[in-house]
């Protein structure tokens, strides 16, 4: 027990910096939401934070096992955790995808990359460089919403640039 409340410290950081993923994630998912796709505002929160708190476990597992007792025994290897959290959210974006019957058109793309944008700023989080998770979450907002306004602009022009 006092080795719990020993690290309290750490802990805590590691959940403030997974409540600080989740903000991010969300703001993400927000804009998911309000377009209905498959994963919005919560799935995006928990892909973000939960790649945070992954993260954050890996610091303290590292802490935890630095003892001269534990040295030889363990090696942590902090890529093997990114690794994990990118496989998962691979499963996720394969379930966000879909391909319409009867077609070749395929729905779903995009929110699959934004949970995988999502866990990389989670990550980012995680490892406390939160100047680059911030602004990662900024250019996805970019790509999600001043993009999207200036295909949908671009697309009208063209269909009006059409002969009937």
């Amino acid at each position: 027990m006092s080795d719990l409340l020993a690290n309290w410290p750490q802990q805590l950081s590691v959940l403030l910096t997974t409540a600080y993923a989740m903000v991010l994630g969300g703001l993400i998912g927000w804009e998911r939401e309000l377009k209905d796709r498959p994963a919005g505002f919560r799935t995006h929160m928990l892909v973000a934070g939960a790649a945070a708190m992954l993260v954050g476990l890996g610091d303290l597992l590292a802490v935890h096992f630095s003892a001269e007792d534990y040295r030889e025994l363990v090696r942590v290897d902090p890529i093997r955790l990114i690794e994990a959290v990118v496989a998962a959210v691979g499963f996720l974006g394969a379930g966000a995808i879909f391909r319409r019957s009867g077609g070749n058109s395929v729905s779903g793309l995009t929110t699959a990359a934004s949970l995988l944008m999502v866990a990389a700023i989670g990550i980012a989080a995680g490892l406390r460089v939160h100047v680059l998770a911030l602004g990662a979450t900024l250019l996805t907002l970019v790509v999600l919403l001043v993009l999207k306004w200036a295909e949908k602009r671009f697309e009208v022009r063209r269909d009006k640039a059409r002969p009937g």
